[in-house]
């Protein structure tokens, strides 16, 4: 009995005399967003929704050797890559497309997502308009991650399989290549 007693005020006394540095913190990792635009996205998502950038929704194609149109003119740009002019007016025309289709979803996926944080901050927001608004802002995001994977189909099938095997070392993913072995698209 009395090694219980001892035992438990170890623990009572253990627990009063941690100092508070050695607690854990709770402090979010979101009070960074407190000055975003919009608190529920980054400011980087809503510069890249805004510029119509990839931002990664056309990794699937990327790396299975569907070539992005972006990454395609820069690689022409930088004389890593050559294109016959028709091949780079097809290119740029599908970046073109791709890109002014883009920011008007992204347009209208910041539209929603301020309308949402707005039903938050104002307190009026209940399951059912929730749902609504999720289900919006899902359909807007999958079309736009449609636009992305449909241009890179496109870009693939205006470029010949020699162009499609440099493109790949060029971005590191094939020996040979100079880029990092690593996507960041």
């Amino acid at each position: 009995m009395f090694l219980i007693r001892t035992c438990v005020a170890l623990v009572v006394v253990v627990s009063v005399t941690t100092p508070l540095a050695a607690q854990p913190t709770l402090s979010s990792p979101y009070r960074e967003e407190l000055g975003s635009e919009i608190r529920g996205l980054t400011t980087k998502e809503i510069e890249d929704l805004r510029e119509g950038r990839g931002m990664g929704l056309a990794r699937a194609a990327e790396l299975n050797g569907y070539p992005g149109p972006r990454h395609v003119l820069d690689a022409v740009q930088a004389g890593q890559f050559q294109l016959s002019p028709e091949q780079l007016a097809g290119v740029r025309h599908l970046f073109e497309g791709m890109s002014g289709e883009a920011r008007r979803l992204g347009a209208a996926i910041l539209t929603e997502e301020q309308a949402l944080e707005a039903a938050f901050r104002a307190g009026k927001i209940d399951a059912v308009d929730l749902r609504a608004r999720l289900t919006r802002i899902a359909g807007l995001h999958g079309t736009l991650r449609a636009i992305h994977l449909k241009t890179h189909l496109e870009t693939r099938a205006l470029l010949t399989d020699h162009q499609i095997e440099r493109y790949n070392q060029i971005r590191g993913y094939r020996p040979g290549g100079t880029g990092s072995g690593q996507h960041k698209h």
